[in-house]
This record gives C-alpha cells, structure tokens and sequence, in this order.
C-alpha cells in the first residue's frame, strides 16, 4: 500500500513491547532511543525524545468501544455493537457485532465498500442462495452479513486464530452458526468451487492469490476484493484478468477501493453444421 506523509505536521510513531520481560523491554527501549538519536544527526526534521509507559491488559481491551459507534452502511446494512442499542426500521439488515482483537468492526472503509458491494449484489440477485468463501474473515462481519442476506452457506477462513474464534463467536450471536463455517486457512480451501467469495485483503495480497481465487469460484461465479488502494488498482485489475477474473463492476471511498469481478465461464461450443 502507499502513503503519504504531511511534511508539515506533525507524527507520532507507537511501538508496543511485550512487558513480561522487563530486561529485554528496557534494552529494546535503549536499542530504539540510540537510533533516534542517530537520527537526529543528520537534522532532516525535529524528533522529540522517546517516551515510554506501562498499558494495561484492559486498556487494548475495552479503551476502543467508546469509538464504536451503532453505523449504517448502504441502504439496509447496520453494524450495531454489542454493547449498544439500536432500534431496527423495516427492512434493516442489522450485524450484532463484537470483534474483540480481530480486524473487521465497518469504520474502515475497506469494510464499508466491501459491505456496500455485498449490498449492491444481493439487490442483483447474486447473494441469496449462494455458497459463499470468506477470505480472511477476521470478525466474521461479511461473512455474516453475506448470511443475513440470504447465502445458503459460508465458509470463513482465516490464517489467525483469533480472528476464527471471532468469526464462530459472532456468527453464533448473530444466529447464523448453522450457516457459517469457520477454520484456520486459505485459498486454495480444498473444497468445491463456490459462488461467490469475499476477500477484503491488501493489494499485494490480492495479486499473489489471484489464481487461487478464481479456481475457488465455479464459471461464472463472482469475486469481491476490497483492500485495494486506488494507485494499485491496475496491477490487481491486470492480475485478475490474467487469473480470468473480469471486472464488472468498481466502488470506491477516500483513497480505497473494492472491485467485482466475475470469473469468465468456458467458451460455448462451436455450432455443428450439418449438411
């Protein structure tokens, strides 16, 4: 991915240590503030000093929730954290959500276009019904919303194990379980094709797996990448084709990007002539 730096403001850098071993985190904080200051030597920019403290177990686990909030995404979709309330209006497709130390809660907005996206093609028919691959499920959240709008089944992997426990988690408290299969893995899964798969990575990643998701698919099936920041959009579009994955169809938000692409079915036979 890219970035862009503001020369004209100012950047924090965080860095966190494992505390169990107070020795090798002292010796990690000293390695860290020599470099700094050799840094400093070469005067491209004022750097502060290094400043350290203690945090909590408990702060990595609840201090985020208060940035959490109840969000609606596209026409019907609404996440709505465990730990607040919501009142649903006819037709809300409402995800209870907590994703604890996995990635995947809609405020980024590779999350929100691959929602949107999933929307967009459950309105065209291509969701309900389905076999669905989740790749990198994390939460569960598309995996469970692809449930809610109306796949017959899903298969969530994940290389964390975290982000699988998340994903079983909140399948079961989004009362999809029986839909919703989740393990540890990739593509390829050793499973039979599906009809559609969601894989909301990076774009390099995309790149890499290209084959892999398109031989996951049957013909005709649909993929769903997300992850994609947009001065990498060629290089996943030409990976796909190559993988004969054809995008149809492109969503964008800030600087990100999601894209549809539908794997190309076999050539129709050639017409017999007869004489």
């Amino acid at each position: 991915m890219a970035a862009r730096l503001d020369a004209t403001r100012s950047a924090v850098v965080r860095g966190y240590l494992p505390a169990r071993d107070p020795a090798a985190a002292a010796a990690a904080t000293s390695l860290v503030d020599e470099a700094l200051g050799h840094l400093r030597a070469f005067e491209l920019r004022p750097i502060g000093e290094l400043r350290t403290r203690v945090v909590d177990e408990a702060d990595w686990a609840e201090a985020w929730k208060r940035h959490f909030p109840v969000l609606r995404i596209g026409r019907r979709i609404v996440i709505r954290p465990t730990w607040r309330r919501h009142r649903a209006t006819p037709g809300d497709v409402v995800l209870a959500l907590d994703p604890g130390m996995a990635f995947g809660t809609g405020l980024h907005p590779t999350t929100r276009l691959c929602l949107a996206a999933l929307e967009a093609l459950a309105d065209r028919g291509l969701v309900a019904g389905t076999r669905v691959l989740d790749v990198g499920s994390g939460s569960g959240i598309l995996s469970i919303a692809a449930a809610r709008l109306g796949a017959r089944e899903v298969l969530a992997v994940d290389l964390d194990p975290i982000a699988v426990e998340a994903t079983t988690a909140n399948a079961r408290r989004n009362r999809v379980a029986r839909r919703i299969r989740a393990r540890p893995g990739s593509v390829p899964t050793g499973e039979p094709p599906v009809d559609l798969v969601l894989a909301n990575l990076i774009a390099s990643v995309l790149v890499r797996l290209a084959p892999d998701l398109a031989e996951a698919l049957r013909p005709d099936g649909w993929c769903l990448a997300s992850g994609i920041f947009r001065d990498r959009e060629a290089e996943v579009r030409d990976a796909f084709g190559r993988a004969g994955l054809e995008v149809d169809e492109r969503w964008a938000e800030e600087d990100w990007l999601a894209l549809a692409a539908r794997r190309q079915g076999p050539a129709a036979p050639e017409p017999t002539i007869r004489p």
